[in-house]
C-alpha cells in the first residue's frame, strides 16, 4: 500500500467473515468487505445471490449468524423498496425523520430535493408519487442527516436518466468530503466511478478485477 491511499485510513465500514442462512440454504459464507473513507464500492451479484442480505446485516437491520460488522460514524441505509407512510407528504417525511435524528433543521432535506429535482413533490402524499420519486424520497431520507457511511440497494432503480446523473453528482460530493458509499446492485453501467467492485458470488466478496488486488474484499 502506498502512503495516503484509502487504504491507510481507519475503515469507514468493516465487514468480517459474515455468515447467514434461512433455514438450510447458507447465503452469506464469510463475506468480508473493508471500505475507506471517500470510497465508492459496488457490491454486484445476479437476483438471488445475497446482496440484499448482506447490506441488512451491514445495516444491522438482520443479525448475522456470524461475524462482525464495525462502522466508523453515522450511517445511512437506502433499502430497495421505500419503507415510507403513505398518508404523508414529502415536507412531513422530511420534519418527522430530522426530529427523529434530532436535526436543528430540514435545510439538508429541501437542499437534497432540489438537487434531485422534485420540488414540486413537497406537499404531496408518497401513496400519490412516482415509483421513481418514491425512491427519490427514500434516497432523501437515509442521506438527511449527512451520514460517513451510505448503504444503497438499488438506489437509481425507477430514476430517468436526468435524475440517473443528478445521483451520480451527489455522490461525487459526498465522495470528495470522505465519505464511504457502498453501492448494491446487479448492474454496472460505468464501472469507472468505483474505487472497487466485488462480485457476490457463493456467499463471498470476490474482486471484479486484478487491479482492485490491494484491497481486502473477501476470501
Amino acid at each position: 500500500m502506498t502512503p495516503g491511499s484509502t487504504s491507510d485510513l481507519t475503515p469507514a465500514l468493516q465487514a468480517t467473515g459474515i455468515h447467514k442462512s434461512y433455514g438450510r440454504h447458507p447465503v452469506l459464507r464469510g463475506a468480508d468487505l473493508t471500505v475507506a473513507p471517500g470510497q465508492l464500492v459496488a457490491v454486484v451479484g445476479e437476483n438471488g445471490a445475497g446482496k440484499s442480505t448482506l447490506l441488512k446485516v451491514l445495516a444491522g437491520t438482520l443479525p448475522a449468524d456470524r461475524g462482525e460488522v464495525a462502522l466508523s460514524g453515522a450511517f445511512g441505509y437506502c433499502p430497495q423498496d421505500p419503507v415510507l407512510n403513505g398518508a404523508l407528504t414529502v415536507a412531513q417525511h422530511l420534519r418527522y425523520f430530522a426530529a427523529a435524528r434530532r436535526l436543528p433543521d430540514v435545510e439538508r432535506g429541501h437542499e437534497l430535493v432540489r438537487l434531485l429535482g422534485y420540488e414540486r413533490y413537497e406537499q404531496s402524499a408518497a401513496a400519490d408519487l412516482s415509483g421513481g420519486t418514491r425512491q427519490k424520497l427514500n434516497l432523501t431520507l437515509a442521506l438527511l442527516h449527512d451520514p460517513d457511511v451510505l448503504l444503497l440497494d438499488e438506489p437509481y432503480q425507477g430514476f430517468d436518466w436526468e435524475t440517473y446523473l443528478r445521483f451520480w453528482d451527489l455522490v461525487e460530493d459526498l465522495r470528495a468530503r470522505g465519505k464511504a458509499v457502498v453501492i448494491i446492485t446487479h448492474l454496472i453501467f460505468e464501472q469507472d466511478r468505483f474505487d472497487l467492485l466485488a462480485d457476490l458470488t457463493d456467499g463471498r466478496l470476490i474482486p471484479r478485477t486484478a487491479s482492485l488486488e490491494d484491497h481486502h474484499v473477501g476470501a
